[in-house]
């Protein structure tokens, strides 16, 4: 993996002042023909004659506010001669056009600024869009804890989920619970965060289990 290219286009993120939480990995996937995604239900046909490469950041957070486990995605798009084609981010389950028709939030020639939606980390080149999300606030506070631990697709059969469990991630994320303050500052993802993807597939379970424990521990076993 040449970390200097990752770092090179790595988007810079900007969350909400009271956000809570941070990503504390980033798995990277370099697509340099079609292939799928391995974390997110998606393919690259690479029909640009202009794409050179795609790089793939899997951003992984040990808690949304509303679940323990949290992957977002930014793809970004680049071409033969260096620059900056396009950009994709993940958006709830789906992902939107993340570079500006007029090129105005990619920074530095080669990061693109992208908003994160307070608590839930969605991402957005416009930060006033992440307010047209319903339950924007509500998410963030009456909601907090609401869905336990989430399994993803791909890691279905690797961890496991119950009330116990959903109990304690809700009781703790609902003493995370807080008000956005709609004002955004800048962050930039550190060197120390990246590894290849398959690096970090093997590392989620293994944080998802340290953080049952932590709590467990913090508010004490259900008989």
């Amino acid at each position: 993996m040449d970390m200097q290219t990752i770092q090179v286009y790595a988007p810079y993120l900007y969350f909400d002042k009271n956000e809570p939480f941070f990503p504390v990995r980033v798995g990277v996937t370099v697509f340099e023909q079609e292939g799928v995604s391995p974390s997110f239900r998606r393919s690259f046909p690479f029909n640009d004659i202009r794409l050179k490469k795609i790089i793939e950041y899997a951003i992984y957070w040990d808690y949304d506010i509303q679940h323990l486990y949290e992957l977002e995605h930014v793809w970004v798009y680049i071409g033969h001669d260096g620059n900056v084609i396009d950009c994709e981010a993940s958006f709830h389950g789906k992902y939107l056009k993340g570079l500006l028709k007029d090129r105005s939030n990619l920074l530095d020639g080669t990061h693109v600024r992208l908003f994160s939606q307070p608590g839930k980390h969605a991402f957005s080149p416009v930060a006033e869009f992440l307010e047209l999300v319903p339950h924007f606030m509500t998410a963030v506070n009456e909601d907090a804890g609401v869905d336990g631990l989430t399994i993803p697709y791909f890691l279905e059969g690797t961890i496991m989920t119950n009330e116990e469990t959903n109990k304690l991630v809700e009781t703790y994320l609902k003493s995370c619970a807080f008000t956005p303050a709609l004002v955004y500052k800048e962050y930039r993802l550190d060197e120390e965060l990246f590894v290849p993807w398959f690096k970090l597939l093997k590392e989620i379970p293994e944080r998802i289990q340290t953080k049952i424990a932590d709590l467990t521990e913090l508010y004490g076993k259900k008989s």
